[in-house]
């Protein structure tokens, strides 16, 4: 994880939003880890997290010292139990680099700080600092994600432009710059500012040629920046988008 050779990132998509669509409260609980959390690394990554109610976690982590290039994302199942998150089976799913066995052994305080470390398999620990986002406490609606994104695509095997188009009910096309196409759908989840995504891929040269996968994303109305991730089912490898809205 947060290796030193990692490349520029992405993949297809799904969407989620701060403060797009409709809005309703969102009460988190106050003895979990859940909640959206925005943060820094040891070796100077900058982290954009989310922690599922079901205790699903993915950190977005950033380029060493260019938060504008994400470099790859860890995701996992992980607990919350009086002020601990750990996390035995998140896998680092790094862009151009093969998926490595992470643990995450952290502290929090429920909608203040999630504090802690990240040991991959093969790349020794590195630690983090983060504070809750308060953007979590919205539940967008999807037809705030209408419109066009543009950045990069990725996985295991490299990263490539891509650009996505949403339509209002939720559902996306896409194309990346060696002509792979891919379509989906995003829903909204019943609690937070994350959405749920399903992303089919076209045939070749898609890297994903024919697969489907499930995942998340979300949308920093602030940045206006989508951070999307979708693991395969073996979670062997993983779809990754990060890009900015320009229409």
């Amino acid at each position: 994880m947060l290796r030193q050779r990692l490349t520029v990132f992405g993949i297809a998509i799904a969407l989620s939003a701060s403060g797009c669509g409709e809005q309703a409260p969102v009460v988190t609980p106050a003895t979990s880890a859940e909640g959206l959390w925005i943060g820094t690394t040891s070796t100077n990554r900058t982290l954009t997290a989310a922690v599922l109610d079901d205790g699903t976690s993915y950190f977005f982590y950033s380029v060493s010292a260019n938060p504008n290039q994400i470099a790859g994302v860890l995701q996992g199942l992980g607990a919350s139990d009086k002020g601990s998150f750990t996390s035995s089976n998140t896998k680092d799913f790094g862009i151009g680099i093969a998926v490595l066995n992470t643990t995450i052994s952290a502290t929090y305080a429920a909608r203040q700080f999630l504090n802690g470390s990240f040991t991959d398999s093969g790349a020794g620990t590195v630690t983090f600092t983060s504070a809750y986002n308060t953007a979590y406490d919205t539940t967008p609606g999807v037809a705030g994600l209408a419109g066009v994104y543009t950045g990069q695509a990725g996985s295991s095997g490299g990263a490539q432009t891509a650009n996505v188009t949403a339509a209002t009910d939720g559902t996306f096309t896409g194309t990346e710059q060696n002509g792979c196409t891919f379509t989906g759908k995003t829903t909204a989840r019943t609690r937070g500012n994350v959405f749920d995504q399903s992303v089919t891929f076209g045939g070749a040269p898609c890297f994903f040629a024919g697969s489907t996968f499930q995942g998340i994303a979300y949308f920093d109305t602030v940045t206006r920046r989508l951070y999307t991730a979708a693991p395969n089912s073996p979670r062997t490898d993983a779809a990754i988008f990060f890009g900015t809205k320009i229409l």
